[in-house]
């Protein structure tokens, strides 16, 4: 997986990044957790839905790590 590089500078910059970011794990992993839901069963849905939450999870996690104080 390819890292790109953005420079955040101000709390709006963070927002934006977060929104998009956000919209691109829905699109990505939404469509199992809909895949499941239309299936009814139970296990899928619950492993697809746990994809997502550790998806979004490692995500934020990334984001806190990579953040610079450059003062």
């Amino acid at each position: 997986m390819e890292t790109e590089t953005l420079i955040i500078n101000s709390r709006e910059d963070f927002a934006q990044w977060a929104m998009d970011r956000a919209n691109g794990i829905i699109v990505e992993q939404g469509s199992s957790l809909a895949t499941a839901a239309r299936t009814g069963d139970e296990s899928r849905i619950a492993d697809a839905a746990n994809a997502l939450g550790q998806t979004i999870v490692d995500t934020l996690l990334d984001a806190f790590d990579c953040l610079v104080d450059t003062d």
